[in-house]
Formats: structure tokens, C-alpha cells, sequence
């Protein structure tokens, strides 16, 4: 797989990465919000391994945030994604939307 393209977990990850904003995007959070969105059962140690992931292919940076008190003191380890995880977003939403196209009859409404 090239390294600018997104499995379909990494999409995910990064689509709630982009919604929740760099600000509130944390591994718990983006866990939280995929569940919410999908009702896909998502391990933590999942997205924590795809974050890494991104990282290093650079679609992603990340940063400490400050300590919470639901998490008893410890900062988050904040989530901003950077141009080129918005390009790889881009690229592969438009290649879903360009393969469902005319699909809609076929899959029904969502």
C-alpha cells in the first residue's frame, strides 16, 4: 500500500480526528467517536498503533495537551492532522464516493 494511502480504520481515524479538532482529538476520544458514528467496536490499542501509524507517514502530528481530571491528572497526547493527512482524507473519500456512485438504487438510503 503506498504510504500517502489510508486503510479503511486509518480513514476512520483520521475522518474523527478532523471532526473532534485538534483541541479534543485523543486516542479515547477518536475511540469513542467511531463507536458513536458507526457502532464499530474500536480497541484503543487500535487507534493508539494507526496514530503511530499516521505519524510516521506524517498525515498526523501530535502533542501533550493539559492535564484532565477525568484522567486522573495525565495530558492527552493531542491529535492535529496536518495538510497531508487532509490530501489522503480528500483522495480517499472521493474514490468511495466515486465507486458508489450510481450505486444508490443497489445499496439503498443510509
Amino acid at each position: 500500500m503506498p504510504s500517502d494511502s489510508l486503510s479503511d480504520f486509518e480513514l476512520l481515524v483520521m475522518l474523527a480526528a478532523l471532526r473532534l479538532g485538534p483541541d479534543r482529538a485523543y486516542t479515547v476520544s477518536i475511540a469513542e467517536d467511531i463507536l458513536e458514528r458507526t457502532r464499530r467496536s474500536v480497541r484503543r490499542a487500535n487507534v493508539f498503533t494507526s496514530l503511530r501509524r499516521l505519524e510516521e507517514k506524517g498525515m498526523v502530528s501530535t502533542r501533550l495537551g493539559g492535564p484532565r481530571p477525568e484522567r486522573g491528572g495525565r495530558p492527552p497526547r493531542l491529535v492535529t492532522v496536518e495538510p497531508v493527512g487532509v490530501a489522503a482524507v480528500r483522495t480517499a473519500t472521493h474514490a468511495i464516493q466515486a465507486m458508489v456512485g450510481e450505486l444508490g438504487e443497489v445499496l439503498g438510503k443510509a
